[in-house]
């Protein structure tokens, strides 16, 4: 039988995906009616495209940065607690309501973008990693 916390990590990984392809079908047509022919573009600086398209039109390729920026530390945490036996009962519950939180989190930022709903959801799943650090803390250092 495998760990249990490794579920929301693939749940969260499977996630991350839609956002990418999320991303591409609002990105690219916004880019043909911002003019910009992919054939022909170079790379740019960081955040040129956000002074070229509609802000609506690049909230779901914000999302998809933060999902790799944050949740790495997820991941890290997660495979810990896998690796010395403890992904299962309340770590995994609590790694299922961090995935929850950044799908939340995912769904207002790429629709609605209301700052304060945002950051509510960050805060509260940044202490669910919180606890699952601890925990991780816990069985290495008891």
């Amino acid at each position: 039988m495998h760990s249990q916390i490794l579920s929301p990590v693939v749940a969260l990984v499977a996630w991350t995906l839609v956002m990418l392809v999320w991303t591409m079908a609002v990105r690219l047509p916004a880019l043909k009616r911002a003019g910009i022919d992919m054939s022909k573009a170079r790379g740019g600086r960081p955040g040129l495209l956000d002074t070229l398209l509609d802000e609506k039109d690049q909230w779901p390729a914000h999302n998809y940065i933060h999902l790799v920026e944050q949740p790495t530390l997820f991941y890290a945490v997660a495979l810990t607690l896998a690796l010395l036996d403890q992904g299962n009962g309340m770590n995994a519950t609590i790694a299922w309501i961090y995935v929850g939180l950044r799908v939340l989190h995912s769904l207002v930022q790429a629709t609605v973008n209301k700052i304060a709903i945002r950051f509510t959801l960050f805060v509260l799943s940044s202490f669910a990693l919180i606890a699952l650090t601890l925990h991780a803390g816990m069985a290495i250092w008891h």
